[in-house]
């Protein structure tokens, strides 16, 4: 690379070093207590949770994916674990076969509404009580930009990597 770094400055260094703290370390804590509670990882729980709210509790899986920043092939190793357990269940799409929907059950409501209240308090210990209000509508806007920008990368790599990879089944 022939051109100079653009380096951070020293308030942006901070910045990121406390950013860094959070986005490694709330994961852990949030799975810590809701694997001790309720015997899920924030991840699982984040599908139950997408799940519930969406419209009748169905949501195409593709969709889930995108919405819970995995891939299709780790859903499916979460979801085929759910089926067992009778949280959740796993359809064509009738207005496109090419698509599964994925349903909640109400076995699956129940876990969420029983792993909802810890995970809540703990979100809220960790997240908005050392924030006055001001201090969190302040985060808002500017959290909001950058996960639009990252969700955008993301959304932009994966249509990459679906058309490489229908690319490479062509040329076999």
């Amino acid at each position: 690379m022939t051109q100079n770094p653009r380096w951070l400055t020293d308030d942006q260094q901070q910045l990121w070093q406390d950013l860094l703290t959070v986005v490694i370390a709330l994961p852990t804590l949030l799975d810590r207590q809701l694997t001790r509670d309720s015997g899920l990882s924030n991840f699982e729980y984040s599908v139950l949770a997408r799940l519930s709210m969406s419209d009748e509790r169905t949501i195409r899986l593709s969709e889930l994916a995108a919405a819970c920043n995995c891939t299709l092939p780790r859903l499916s190793k979460v979801m085929a674990r759910f089926e067992q357990h009778a949280w959740v269940t796993r359809r064509p799409d009738p207005e496109n076969g090419r698509f599964t929907l994925g349903t909640l059950t109400d076995l699956g409501m129940e876990k969420v509404v029983d792993s909802a209240p810890g995970h809540v308090e703990r979100v809220r210990q960790l997240v908005f009580d050392p924030l006055t209000r001001a201090q969190q509508l302040a985060l808002r806007t500017p959290l909001a930009v950058a996960a639009q920008e990252i969700r955008s990368l993301l959304s932009d790599d994966e249509a990459v990597q679906t058309e490489s990879s229908k690319s490479s089944a062509r040329s076999r």
